[in-house]
This record gives structure tokens, C-alpha cells and sequence, in this order.
């Protein structure tokens, strides 16, 4: 298995300078928000989202947009209720950064289900590197850090555009998973696979035409899907399997489902590899499609760069 080599963010003098401390407020903020009690949580997350439903006119429209796209033979009224519940849960996902950033491993440990990971371990045994991939469910944070504490794993990621959020974004993630990767180290994924570890990629978001096939997703027919994952998932020994993270209705924690491997896959036809993908994907999001991250242009990118933009 590979030892963490990846450097973490230094904390720098310059981060006690005034720019940084609306940032500081809103750390201060967020973890002292993150000892209340779960259910407490829970329920301020869903006012701070109804709060965001009111003001957020753009982003409603992009996420009813996304809603209208993949989903066209739904009711209106469906496609309102999920828009709703989906802003709720944006708000619970803020807090939810707390929790996975600060929260002690035993409420981990109580909050959080992992099932599946004897599929990791069984490859892993056998001399495999396992691609688990996710989607951006809106409980990322948390389940990050759920995922890792009982199976250290690699985490291919974004890093955050304000330095100080990397700071403690890299430590937060990092917490219970071996290290992370940011999302241009193809390099190091690769050899994160071939040194057997089990390794996160989302590959669900519009990373634009650069190395993208157009193929459906959901109800459109043409989007732009990242060829990346065919690289890192035909990489010799490596299995690739899903990853699915929710937040339970009940109010009780999190559940992060591993599937088992997919068979016959991949092939040496992209196309269909992907297709195939973006159906695992279908699957996954439709499971609970309220929390899943519907707020970013998903089909930003056309397959003509003179087609007509899908967010008017």
C-alpha cells in the first residue's frame, strides 16, 4: 500500500490579515455549530435552506432547470416538491461541513453506515486497486470522512479557491482517509490504483469538452461526460465499483453503500462505457434525488459551442 506523500496546506501568517476574516467568522461559526445535537442540526440546516430557497433566484433556477432536464415526464409539482427538500437539504449540507471537518470519530461511529466494504477488502486481497465512484450527493463532507474512518481511502478532489477553506477543507477530508489528491493529479491515481488503495472519483459534474464524450444522461441526450474515469478504470488490477452516500429520512445518520464490481466492465469501447457509467449514475441519484447537488449548469457544455446555452 502507498504511504501519504501528498503535503498538506501550511497555515500561513498571512491568513490573520483582514480578507481572510469574514472566512474566520464563518469557521467559528460552523464548528461551534457542529457540537449541537444531530437532530438540532438537522432541523436549523432546513431553515437555513428555506432561508436560501427565498433568496437564491438564480441558483433555484439552474437546480429547477436541472430538474426539468433529466426528468421530463415528471409533474410540476413533483419537480417543485423535490426543488423544496432539495434547498433544505442544501442547508443541512453547510452544517453537514462541520460535522465531517470536527466531529470526533464516536459520533462518526454512530452517525455513520458503511455498508459493502468487504467488496474493497476481497479486491484488495487480491491484489486489486479499487475505483469507487461517487456522485455529488449533498452530504459529501460527511460521508467523506464516514467512508474513510473504518478504510482509509485516496480522495481525488477540487481544491477550495480560498486558501484558508483548503486549509482546513485538506484536513477536514483527510481526517480518516490516507491523503488527497487534487483533481489534475491524474498521475497520482494512478499509482494510488496500482499501489492497491481504494480510491474516490466523482465523475457526475460537466468538466467541459476537454477529454468529454457526449452521451445521455438522464433525459439529455447529449452530455458532456468525462473521459477520465476510462483512464483510471483500465488502469491493469483495478476493479471499479459505486459508491453510493446518503443521509437517512428518518433523521438517524448516514448510509454509504459499496456495490460490488462492475462486471464485464470496462471494454475498449468509450461510448458505451460511459453510457453504461451515467446509467449507474441514473441509478444511484434517483435513489434520492432531493440530496443530490442539482444547484451546479450539469450541461454547461454543448456538443456544438454555437448550440444554444439549456439555462436561459
Amino acid at each position: 500500500m502507498s504511504r501519504n506523500s501528498i503535503l498538506q496546506p501550511d497555515f500561513k501568517l498571512s491568513f490573520i490579515l483582514p480578507k481572510y476574516w469574514l472566512t474566520w467568522i464563518a469557521v467559528v461559526i460552523l464548528y461551534s455549530i457542529s457540537w449541537l445535537p444531530y437532530k438540532l442540526q438537522l432541523s436549523l440546516g432546513r431553515v437555513i435552506g428555506r432561508f436560501l430557497f427565498k433568496i437564491g433566484s438564480s441558483r433555484k433556477k439552474i437546480a429547477l432547470t436541472n430538474l426539468q432536464l433529466c426528468f421530463p415526464d415528471m409533474p410540476a409539482s413533483e419537480h417543485q416538491r423535490i426543488l423544496k427538500a432539495n434547498f433544505e437539504n442544501t442547508g443541512i449540507a453547510l452544517l453537514e461541513t462541520g460535522m465531517g471537518w470536527w466531529w470526533p470519530n464516536w459520533r462518526v461511529d454512530r452517525k455513520v453506515k458503511v455498508i459493502g466494504l468487504e467488496h474493497i477488502q476481497k479486491a484488495q486481497e487480491e491484489g486489486n486497486g479499487v475505483l469507487l465512484l461517487a456522485m455529488h450527493y449533498l452530504s459529501v463532507e460527511i460521508n467523506c470522512r464516514g467512508a474513510g474512518h473504518g478504510n482509509p481511502m485516496v480522495v481525488f478532489y477540487r481544491p477550495h479557491n480560498n486558501p484558508l477553506m483548503e486549509f482546513f477543507q485538506f484536513r477536514g477530508r483527510g481526517r480518516a482517509n490516507k491523503y488527497m489528491l487534487g483533481k489534475r493529479d491524474v498521475r497520482g491515481l494512478i499509482k494510488a490504483l496500482r499501489d492497491q488503495e481504494a480510491c474516490i472519483y466523482l465523475p457526475d459534474q460537466d468538466y467541459g469538452r476537454n477529454k468529454s464524450l457526449f452521451v445521455p444522461f438522464f433525459g439529455v441526450k447529449d452530455a458532456a461526460t468525462t473521459t477520465g474515469t476510462l483512464i483510471f478504470a483500465r488502469q491493469k488490477n483495478t476493479k471499479t465499483m459505486m459508491l453510493i452516500p446518503t443521509r437517512n429520512n428518518d433523521g438517524s445518520g448516514y448510509t454509504i453503500e459499496i456495490k460490488p464490481p462492475l462486471e464485464n466492465f470496462p471494454t475498449d469501447n468509450d461510448q458505451n462505457d460511459l453510457i453504461r457509467i451515467n446509467q449507474e449514475l441514473e441509478k444511484a441519484i434517483s435513489f434520492k434525488p432531493e440530496q443530490y447537488m442539482w444547484l451546479h449548469r450539469r450541461f454547461k457544455t454543448r456538443p456544438n459551442e454555437s448550440d444554444p446555452s439549456l439555462y436561459k
